[in-house]
């Protein structure tokens, strides 16, 4: 059970953590992607209990990164789909297995490897610049105040909003 709430800090990462920030989560949308929608299903693929998947997919439907979609009525049986905000997501979910591959690969190797579809061609995921396109690496990011930057909690690092400048 989580202890601290991130959903009144004004940081974009704390409140999309209070969104998606769970161990479980990020697995769950992974699963949805690659086609695996029904609940039976991605309780076993996951090896998760029954009520955490539950409260994992309800939390997830509330919050509009899924969506139920019914497929019987008797009895009641959903699939459960990315809504746009959760495919959204999936950027961010294969550059963080990206880095689980880099560092903290699993005996024998990479379990995955991911395909564009477009060229046809396997890649390994990278950030790059909107602007330029170049990939970012470390150090080369500078964070500047935005428009909602004020004094609250999780702005500590925000350049002028803690001298209330921002």
């Amino acid at each position: 059970m989580r202890q601290t709430s991130f959903a009144a800090m004004q940081c974009s990462m704390a409140r999309s953590l209070e969104l998606i920030g769970d161990w479980w989560t990020p697995l769950i949308i992974r699963d949805l992607h690659l086609g695996i929608d029904r609940f039976d299903d991605l309780a076993e693929d996951l090896g998760i209990s029954r009520n955490l998947l539950t409260a994992r997919l309800n939390h997830l439907t509330e919050h509009g990164i899924v969506a139920r979609r019914a497929y019987s009525e008797r009895p009641p049986r959903f699939r459960y789909v990315l809504t746009d905000a959760g495919r959204a997501l999936m950027p961010v979910l294969i550059v963080l297995t990206a880095w689980g591959d880099r560092w903290a690969t699993p005996e024998g190797g990479p379990p995955l490897r991911f395909r564009h579809r477009s060229c046809g061609q396997v890649f390994t995921p990278v950030v790059s610049c909107s602007a330029c396109g170049q990939p970012l690496g470390p150090g080369e990011v500078e964070a500047l105040p935005g428009p909602g930057a004020r004094p609250a909690p999780g702005t500590r690092l925000v350049p002028g909003v803690l001298a209330g400048r921002g």
